[in-house]
């Protein structure tokens, strides 16, 4: 008799708000890049972004390809959506925008 189990992987979301600085990488890279890894960041309370806070992101993207799993940022501030679209990263993050289209 052959078995089949279905694994229903769980979606660990994360909301971040306040500041996505250098000043709290530190406090929020064991949680971004911990075990189980975030699936789902929402973003739409980040104030602020700079490069420490975009450089944690990419690390937790490329985790997620690593063990090849899918990192969504969702809903995000106006203020993360101009700093991605600055370092051109919102077709890396696969960044929705309004009507379901995807920045280029």
């Amino acid at each position: 008799m052959l078995k089949h189990k279905t694994q229903v992987e769980e979606i660990s979301e994360l909301t971040l708000e306040g500041e996505l600085t250098i000043f709290r990488a530190a406090e929020l890279k064991p949680v971004l890049l911990g075990n189980p890894q975030p699936l789902v960041i929402d973003l739409s309370g980040v104030t602020e972004i700079d490069t420490a806070g975009v450089q944690l992101l990419i690390q937790a993207k490329k985790m997620a390809l690593q063990s090849q799993a899918r990192l969504n940022l969702v809903a995000c501030s106006p203020a993360v959506l101009d700093v991605l679209e600055i370092f051109n990263l919102l077709t890396y993050f696969e960044v929705s925008l309004a009507g379901g289209q995807h920045e280029s």
